[in-house]
Protein backbone atom coordinates (compact mmCIF):
# COMPACT_ATOMS: atom_id res chain seq x y z
CA UNK A 1 0.00 0.00 0.00
CA UNK A 2 1.01 3.44 -0.77
CA UNK A 3 1.70 6.45 1.61
CA UNK A 4 -1.05 7.97 0.13
CA UNK A 5 -3.33 5.46 -0.27
CA UNK A 6 -2.70 4.81 4.26
CA UNK A 7 -3.33 8.38 4.48
CA UNK A 8 -6.70 7.97 2.88
CA UNK A 9 -7.74 5.15 4.39
CA UNK A 10 -6.61 6.47 7.88
CA UNK A 11 -8.78 9.46 7.19
CA UNK A 12 -11.80 7.76 5.52
CA UNK A 13 -12.01 5.45 8.91
CA UNK A 14 -11.75 8.07 11.06
CA UNK A 15 -14.33 10.03 9.15
CA UNK A 16 -11.93 12.88 8.55
CA UNK A 17 -10.63 15.31 5.13
CA UNK A 18 -7.64 16.07 4.49
CA UNK A 19 -6.28 19.82 2.55
CA UNK A 20 -2.79 20.14 1.10
CA UNK A 21 -0.94 23.80 0.90
CA UNK A 22 2.18 23.21 -1.43
CA UNK A 23 4.99 25.42 -2.69
CA UNK A 24 8.17 23.28 -4.12
CA UNK A 25 6.09 20.05 -4.65
CA UNK A 26 3.94 22.55 -7.27
CA UNK A 27 1.04 19.88 -6.77
CA UNK A 28 2.56 16.73 -6.76
CA UNK A 29 1.14 15.51 -3.52
CA UNK A 30 -2.33 16.43 -4.54
CA UNK A 31 -1.83 14.41 -7.51
CA UNK A 32 -0.55 11.38 -5.47
CA UNK A 33 -3.91 11.48 -2.98
CA UNK A 34 -5.93 12.06 -6.24
CA UNK A 35 -3.76 8.97 -7.82
CA UNK A 36 -5.69 6.74 -5.10
CA UNK A 37 -9.19 5.40 -6.03
CA UNK A 38 -11.82 6.96 -3.73
CA UNK A 39 -9.62 9.68 -2.73
CA UNK A 40 -12.74 11.76 -2.78
CA UNK A 41 -14.05 10.49 0.43
CA UNK A 42 -11.61 12.52 2.26
CA UNK A 43 -9.40 14.51 0.59
CA UNK A 44 -10.99 18.33 0.12
CA UNK A 45 -8.26 19.88 -2.13
CA UNK A 46 -4.97 21.73 -2.43
CA UNK A 47 -3.06 24.80 -2.73
CA UNK A 48 -0.36 25.31 -4.73
CA UNK A 49 0.93 28.73 -2.71
CA UNK A 50 4.15 28.60 -5.24
CA UNK A 51 5.24 32.68 -4.65
CA UNK A 52 5.94 33.74 -0.94
CA UNK A 53 2.78 36.22 -1.14
CA UNK A 54 0.30 33.92 -1.68
CA UNK A 55 1.89 31.98 1.61
CA UNK A 56 0.66 35.09 2.93
CA UNK A 57 -2.70 36.29 1.62
CA UNK A 58 -3.85 33.08 0.75
CA UNK A 59 -3.07 30.94 3.46
CA UNK A 60 -2.32 33.88 6.34
CA UNK A 61 1.18 33.10 7.06
CA UNK A 62 2.44 35.72 9.38
CA UNK A 63 3.97 38.35 6.42
CA UNK A 64 6.86 39.47 9.52
CA UNK A 65 7.90 35.80 9.64
CA UNK A 66 7.83 35.67 5.73
CA UNK A 67 10.44 38.84 5.62
CA UNK A 68 12.02 38.08 8.21
CA UNK A 69 12.84 34.14 7.69
CA UNK A 70 11.65 33.88 3.96
CA UNK A 71 9.80 30.87 2.74
CA UNK A 72 11.70 28.12 3.41
CA UNK A 73 11.38 27.94 7.34
CA UNK A 74 9.54 24.94 9.97
CA UNK A 75 7.21 27.86 11.33
CA UNK A 76 6.26 28.80 7.79
CA UNK A 77 5.46 24.94 6.82
CA UNK A 78 3.85 24.86 10.36
CA UNK A 79 1.23 28.32 9.53
CA UNK A 80 0.66 26.94 5.82
CA UNK A 81 -0.61 23.27 7.09
CA UNK A 82 -3.05 25.17 9.58
CA UNK A 83 -3.76 28.09 6.36
CA UNK A 84 -5.07 25.19 4.30
CA UNK A 85 -6.90 23.52 7.01
CA UNK A 86 -8.80 26.68 8.01
CA UNK A 87 -8.95 27.82 4.22
CA UNK A 88 -10.11 24.46 2.57
CA UNK A 89 -12.19 23.48 6.22
CA UNK A 90 -10.63 20.28 6.25
CA UNK A 91 -10.07 18.25 9.98
CA UNK A 92 -6.42 17.53 8.88
CA UNK A 93 -4.05 19.98 6.59
CA UNK A 94 -0.51 19.25 5.76
CA UNK A 95 2.33 21.31 3.82
CA UNK A 96 5.42 21.71 2.07
CA UNK A 97 7.76 24.27 1.79
CA UNK A 98 12.30 23.72 0.55
CA UNK A 99 14.57 24.23 -2.12
CA UNK A 100 14.62 21.61 -4.39
CA UNK A 101 17.31 23.39 -6.69
CA UNK A 102 18.82 24.07 -8.33
CA UNK A 103 20.04 27.10 -6.99
CA UNK A 104 20.00 27.95 -3.05
CA UNK A 105 17.19 30.33 -1.77
CA UNK A 106 16.57 32.60 0.84
CA UNK A 107 20.58 31.43 2.17
CA UNK A 108 19.06 27.99 2.30
CA UNK A 109 21.07 24.98 0.06
CA UNK A 110 19.56 22.52 -1.92
CA UNK A 111 17.46 19.69 -0.43
CA UNK A 112 16.78 22.28 2.20
CA UNK A 113 13.07 20.83 3.15
CA UNK A 114 10.57 21.25 5.89
CA UNK A 115 6.95 19.30 6.00
CA UNK A 116 4.19 19.96 8.27
CA UNK A 117 0.94 18.57 9.40
CA UNK A 118 -2.03 19.99 11.55
CA UNK A 119 -5.10 18.62 12.87
CA UNK A 120 -7.80 18.67 15.34
CA UNK A 121 -7.31 19.33 18.77
CA UNK A 122 -3.75 21.03 18.57
CA UNK A 123 -2.05 18.26 16.58
CA UNK A 124 0.92 19.72 15.11
CA UNK A 125 4.10 18.06 13.79
CA UNK A 126 7.02 19.68 11.45
CA UNK A 127 10.05 17.50 10.05
CA UNK A 128 13.74 19.09 8.50
CA UNK A 129 14.42 17.23 5.54
CA UNK A 130 18.09 17.33 4.49
CA UNK A 131 17.64 15.41 1.03
CA UNK A 132 20.08 14.82 -1.64
CA UNK A 133 19.64 14.43 -5.30
CA UNK A 134 18.56 16.30 -8.42
CA UNK A 135 15.15 18.43 -8.37
CA UNK A 136 12.78 15.34 -9.16
CA UNK A 137 14.60 13.75 -6.75
CA UNK A 138 14.19 16.42 -3.78
CA UNK A 139 10.28 17.16 -4.71
CA UNK A 140 9.41 12.99 -5.03
CA UNK A 141 10.82 12.42 -1.49
CA UNK A 142 9.36 15.62 -0.08
CA UNK A 143 6.01 14.06 -1.04
CA UNK A 144 6.52 10.77 0.41
CA UNK A 145 7.80 12.53 3.35
CA UNK A 146 4.78 14.94 4.05
CA UNK A 147 2.83 11.24 3.90
CA UNK A 148 4.08 9.49 6.26
CA UNK A 149 4.99 12.43 8.74
CA UNK A 150 0.55 12.33 8.44
CA UNK A 151 0.30 8.43 8.23
CA UNK A 152 2.37 8.48 11.70
CA UNK A 153 0.32 11.15 13.76
CA UNK A 154 -2.81 9.28 12.49
CA UNK A 155 -1.81 6.40 13.71
CA UNK A 156 -0.38 8.15 16.65
CA UNK A 157 -3.49 9.37 17.33
CA UNK A 158 -5.75 6.53 16.39
CA UNK A 159 -3.99 4.48 19.15
CA UNK A 160 -4.63 7.26 21.49
CA UNK A 161 -8.17 7.49 20.82
CA UNK A 162 -8.33 3.41 21.18
CA UNK A 163 -6.44 3.51 24.70
CA UNK A 164 -9.20 6.45 25.86
CA UNK A 165 -11.86 4.52 24.23
CA UNK A 166 -10.72 1.01 26.23
CA UNK A 167 -10.39 2.59 29.74
CA UNK A 168 -7.04 3.27 29.15
CA UNK A 169 -5.82 -0.58 28.88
Amino acid sequence: MTAAARVLELLTGRGETLAVAESLTGGLVAAELTSVPGASRSFRGSVTAYATPLKRDVLGVDGALLAERGAVDPEVARQMAIGVRRVLGADWGMATTGVAGPDPQDGKPVGTVYVAVAGPDGAEKTAALRLNGGRADIRKESVRSVLVLLSAELGKNAMAQDTEQNGGN
